[in-house]
């Protein structure tokens, strides 16, 4: 068998750049009791960022996976905020710690709209899926899941003195649910195209909608006591009646307010005073805020804050590694930012022209950009100054490369040229002092028939490798600028290509999706792999090594062994294609501008026995967590069977035998626990809240009715009551035909109820009397803080008495 080779693994360390992803709503949240209104969270391509609008800076990170976020609500109480994904998980996050302890999976792809009840113990979600699921956010479980809407859900709102809810959709439908029984007991349609908004107004006796057609709605909710025949019992019944009305002396628009860019979410903040807080997330990755007060005959909404600095208002287009591997610098279509590495802060902030490529000048002191308009700009880092810009080409100036001897540049453009550049510096006529600036000396020039996309030298200079629009790379001499090789073979052009730091191997990535790995001494294709589902658009060595990185339009990084010819690793973070990438001189970082599912939790969703599809269903999904889960509780079934086995045929030997026999040795996994029974509650008790009823409901029956059993133990000894009567009601609920159907499970059953019963008054008389101890304690408090109070009251009168006193007594001495 020979060596394993083996490979650096890389990691995702983190997101910069990003002020706000657009695919995600912007939401005010408070921090540790802060002021209301200066923080607000925004989406980050997978995690969310809580942004200080007062002083433009970042003061949390809540880390997400790898799915991008959808969806931000915050809690009534602004403690929690509840992250809604691309694949349809939901993540409560504490706003105190930054953690996550909670989880709801059930929806089958983005979460569109989520929002909690008044008193902050329900959440509900609505989801591309066209699903709306109410998750109990206590129990941390789900309660139900609600389908009739054919089309995205836009909005879900609870009502506050009813058990209401109230779902809007893309289907242009409004519906109201009645929670008590789940089902939909009202259908709006009055509208003629999609619904994407609504909210309800004067102490919910309105609902507004705003719909596609440019129209808001407006609905008066009127609750009327049903009349009863005669003779019939009075019950609660109401029926709710729908009124249209004219708007127009009723809701009055306040003010215009006019973004910088296209507005993609906005969240507004009623404050004391009158004054309301408006927060935009503009399509250009900026975050604006404004203020104005509600009160004024003429409201005027004023700009408080803008948020820029930390990132681009259009694509990254070209990245670079200062040599000494702490600076990464950025270019986009109107300005160029130098970051630091470590800590992910902007050095430098500079207005440029749309840049294609970049490189650091060695000494790290000035950048140049190559530009789409054919320029190249020189910009100098330490006063964040344009130097200079040069004409160098009359077409987009689509690659630049260092020469190995660091004595200049060389440049490929789109009118067809290949211009060698030398580094000079010359006496800036704009300084008083007679210092001199760098710039650049245009030395030879190459002429080729087709545009040129990216050029590179080989590390010993001998070498200059062009990819042309014609989907061939030829290779040049460097000294003389003769032919050396053709390398032709990809269907579409060469977008890009590096070669190896040895000078033998040449890699070539192309638009037909394939990278091709050449030898240069004779310009044969080693091996051509199909490496990315969409255009690779950027290639580059790991210094010192044959392996090399790919970024692809399909949203993939890839490793691949040169020599080998497999793929090491697939990095997937990124949302939108990748455009390019970098990699340190070290070759310990990698700057780059990410979805699969466990075959086991694919199929169909698990069927609850004796439920017909409707408009309810149960809330979460079954994953590959679940899957899980419910073979930990049948092993756990295995080995507490196997336990009982032994102890059963030691029991009956011990009575036919004569001599004492010594009891067999238990499992290993029971060593812990000692009684097999309290191993198998340990293993519920750790299934997820959210998870446990899918998990159950995917248990096999030959297992209930030992659970069964086990549970009634349980209960009688009273361990973990609240969790097992969870499970044994939901047990019951779904397996009820074949429970009641089995003679066997009767006394079970029978036993059951009575512990159960007699079990949970305990734990309901010991609540109340729990409650009742700290109400008595509160009370005390508070009346010792009342006492306190006008001690301390007392204490400080009494002091300035005394110093008054004193004052008084000097006056007197010194006359």
């Amino acid at each position: 068998m020979g060596l394993t080779k083996q490979y650096l693994r890389y990691v995702a360390s983190a997101v910069f750049g990003v002020i706000g992803s657009q695919k995600a709503n912007i939401a005010y949240v408070t921090l540790r009791g802060g002021e209301k209104g200066r923080y607000v969270a925004v989406a980050a391509c997978e995690q969310v960022f809580i942004w200080d609008v007062r002083k433009g800076e970042k003061v949390l990170i809540l880390q997400g996976q790898k799915h991008e976020v959808t969806f931000l609500c915050a809690s009534p109480d602004g403690i929690h905020l509840a992250v809604g994904y691309e694949d349809g998980a939901v993540r409560i996050f504490s706003l105190l710690n930054g953690e996550s302890n909670v989880s709801f999976n059930g929806h089958k792809t983005a979460v569109s709209a989520m929002h909690y009840d008044s008193l902050g113990a329900r959440l509900v979600t609505g989801s591309r899926d066209t699903d709306v699921i109410v998750w109990d956010i206590i129990n941390e479980c789900g309660l139900y899941r609600l389908k009739g809407h054919k089309d995205v859900i836009t909005e879900a709102l609870f009502l506050k003195d009813k058990n209401i809810l109230v779902t809007s959709s893309k289907d242009s439908f409004v519906k109201w649910w009645d929670l008590d029984t789940q089902h939909c007991f009202k259908t709006m349609v009055g509208h003629r195209s999609e619904v994407w908004g609504m909210v309800l107004l004067n102490q919910e006796n309105r609902l507004l909608t705003g719909s596609a057609d440019s129209e808001l709605r407006a609905w008066d909710i009127d609750y009327l006591q049903e009349e009863k025949a005669e003779g019939e019992t009075k019950g609660n019944d109401s029926v709710l009646e729908i009124f249209t009305r004219t708007l127009k002396d009723e809701i009055l628009r306040l003010t215009k307010i006019k973004a910088s860019a296209k507005i993609r979410w906005v969240d507004c903040l009623s404050c004391v005073g009158g004054e309301l807080k408006v927060a935009l997330l503009l399509q250009n990755n900026t975050v604006e805020t404004y203020s104005l007060k509600t009160s004024d005959n003429t409201p005027t909404a004023n700009k408080t804050s803008r948020l820029t600095l930390g990132g681009h208002r259009t694509d990254v287009r070209t990245l670079a590694f200062s040599s000494d591997n702490l600076a990464v610098l950025s270019a986009s279509g109107d300005t160029v930012k130098v970051w630091n590495r470590s800590t992910l802060q902007v050095i430098r902030t500079m207005v440029c022209e749309y840049a294609l490529c970049s490189l650091f000048v060695p000494g790290d002191r000035q950048i140049i950009l190559g530009t789409k308009s054919g320029k190249l700009q020189i910009f100098e880092l330490a006063s964040g100054s344009l130097l200079e810009t040069v004409d160098a080409h009359s077409g987009a100036l689509w690659s630049l490369c260092l020469a190995p001897d660091q004595r200049g540049i060389v440049t490929g453009s789109a009118d067809k040229k290949v211009k060698f550049w030398e580094f000079e510096l010359i006496k800036d006529e704009g300084s008083s002092s007679g210092q001199k600036r760098l710039t650049l000396n245009h030395t030879r020039t190459l002429q080729l028939e087709e545009d040129i996309l990216c050029v590179k030298f080989s590390p010993d200079n001998r070498l200059l490798a062009v990819s042309l629009l014609d989907c061939t790379v030829k290779v040049f001499y460097t000294d003389t600028l003769k032919f050396f090789l053709s390398l032709y073979g990809h269907k579409l052009p060469v977008l890009c290509l590096d070669i190896s730091h040895d000078n033998t191997l040449i890699a070539t990535g192309s638009a037909d999706r394939n990278v091709k790995i050449w030898g240069l001494d004779f310009g044969d294709c080693h091996r051509s792999m199909f490496a990315h589902d969409d255009s690779v658009m950027f290639l580059q060595f790991l210094p010192k090594t044959h392996l090399f990185f790919t970024a692809g339009k399909d949203k993939k990084i890839k490793q691949w062994d040169a020599d080998k010819f497999q793929l090491v690793q697939t990095l997937e973070g990124h949302h939108r294609e990748v455009w390019c990438l970098t990699i340190s001189p070290n070759g310990d970082h990698i700057a780059r501008e990410a979805e699969f599912e466990e075959d086991m939790a694919k199929g169909d969703a698990p069927v609850v026995p004796g439920e017909t599809e409707g408009e309810a269903a149960p809330a979460a999904k079954k994953t590959v967590e679940t899957v899980k889960a419910a073979e930990r509780i049948m092993e756990a079934l295995e080995i507490y069977r196997e336990e009982s086995r032994k102890m059963e045929e030691h029991k009956y030997a011990c009575q036919n035998a004569a001599n004492k026999i010594p009891p067999p040795k238990p499992n290993p996994i029971l060593v812990a626990f000692g009684n097999p029974s309290q191993y198998v509650l340990d293993v519920i008790k750790k299934v997820r809240s959210s998870e446990l009823e899918v998990s159950l409901l995917v248990l096999p029956f030959p297992y209930v009715p030992e659970l069964l059993r086990l549970f009634n133990g349980y209960i009688h000894q009273g361990l973990e009551v609240e969790l097992v009567c969870r499970c044994l009601f939901f047990l019951l609920k779904i397996h009820f035909g074949q429970i009641s159907s089995n003679q066997m499970m009767l006394s079970v059953i029978d036993e059951l109820r009575t512990n159960t019963v007699t079990k949970v008054r305990e734990i309901r008389d010991v609540m109340g009397f729990n409650s009742a101890a700290l109400q008595f304690l509160q009370r005390e408090i508070e009346s010792k803080e009342d006492v306190m109070f006008f001690t301390d009251a007392t204490g400080q009168l009494e002091e300035k008495k005394r110093k008054r006193r004193r004052r008084e007594r000097a006056i007197l001495t010194i006359a």
